[in-house]
């Protein structure tokens, strides 16, 4: 009999998600952000709930090639562009849109040996000081890639640094309209925190987050608020049950100790399925529905949980680490980051591959 642990991906919950961030984004065309894997879902176990989108904005070719093999024909963006000059041949290969941050990717389009010209997307550098020309040199650039035969059209990006947070969007916004006021293209500005927090929209909006049932400016907002719903269930079993006296110890380091009498439950889960070695005891989880908490240090392979208001709780008892439980109970992935000092999108990804993982409406 295989370990029970599982990760059961929503498709259910993907497209009702999108549907919210397409609805957010009014007019606006809408990408499906599936970088990183589809944030560690799996992009074939996502591709049905999300195929009502626009197009898909990822990371490498890989993934493209990926995403045209589910048989994808519409727009992919490569969001961070190309990293080698070679790349250019698969762009071409594949119908593939892509990024340009640096002269150097511009250099490399120059002396592209192409029949089909290319559409980029140039990106500006507003304040986030990660990728991108900054607002001075945009305008150069953008001449010298419409001067290209290489390209056929020039789309124009950047990236929020702090749409999820009290900053706001509002100075980046201002250093881009006034860099590109004049110029034509297509503009690509919104994030999942810029849509939901500002209603910020322009002709593209790359929906990520939001997709994935996730709030972006948790604990303002909860997905409660934003209407979203988990697209991603990790659950196991207990395997089996200790009771403690006072003054026992759990797990590595003795890091809990037992002040009273204490019934407590051992998962089939640890760190090496991707859950958070420095989740702390307290940590929220439910037992067959019902919400309890993780007691010790997180191992390799197994974690324990309280089990003091469930004196019927025994081995095969359904542990729900985050998503789904039974009887339409929820325990958000955002609230588990928490108590990680972490973000849902860090959990999401860092799903392990053992993890068997399949999807479920």
């Amino acid at each position: 009999m295989p370990r029970p642990i599982e990760a059961l991906i929503h498709t259910a919950a993907l497209a009702h998600n999108f549907a919210r961030a397409r609805a957010m984004a009014g007019d606006a065309r809408v990408w499906a952000v599936v970088k990183a894997n589809a944030y560690g879902h799996g992009i074939e176990r996502v591709f049905e709930g999300l195929r009502g989108a626009d197009g898909f904005a990822l990371l490498d070719l890989a993934e493209a090639e990926r995403v045209r093999a589910l048989g994808w024909r519409g727009p992919i963006l490569l969001l961070e562009g190309c990293f080698d000059a070679r790349d250019l041949e698969m762009c071409s290969r594949l119908n593939l849109w892509h990024a340009v941050h640096n002269d150097e990717q511009i250099n490399w389009l120059a002396a592209h040996k192409t029949q089909q010209p290319h559409r980029v997307f140039l990106k500006m550098n507003s304040g986030m000081n990660r990728l991108g020309f900054r607002p001075a040199a945009f305008r150069g650039a953008y001449t010298r890639l419409n001067a290209l035969p290489q390209v056929n059209e020039v789309s124009l990006m950047t990236h929020f640094s702090d749409a999820d947070g009290p900053r706001g969007v509002a100075h980046q916004v201002a250093a881009f309209d006034e860099a590109t006021g004049d110029l034509t293209g297509e503009r690509s500005l919104s994030n999942s925190a810029a849509v939901l927090r500002h209603g910020l929209k322009n002709d593209w909006v790359r929906a990520g987050i939001v997709c994935y049932g996730s709030a972006p400016d948790y604990p303002e907002h909860d997905i409660v608020h934003w209407n979203l719903q988990p697209t991603m269930t990790l659950r196991s079993k207990l395997i089996a049950t200790q009771t403690l006296q006072p003054g026992d110890s759990v797990g590595y380091g003795s890091s809990y100790t037992a002040s009273a009498a204490q019934r407590i439950g051992i998962v089939a889960c640890g760190y090496a399925d991707g859950y958070p070695r420095h989740c702390p005891s307290g940590t929220p989880v439910l037992v067959d529905g019902v919400r309890s908490t993780t007691v010790g240090r997180v191992s390799m392979d197994m974690l324990a949980v309280d089990l003091a208001a469930l004196p019927t709780a025994g081995p095969g008892s359904e542990v729900t680490l985050w998503g789904r439980g039974p009887g339409d109970t929820i325990l958000s992935i955002d609230e588990v980051a928490r108590s990680a000092a972490t973000i849902g999108y860090e959990l999401m990804c860092a799903l392990a591959p053992r993890v068997p993982a399949h999807t479920s409406e």
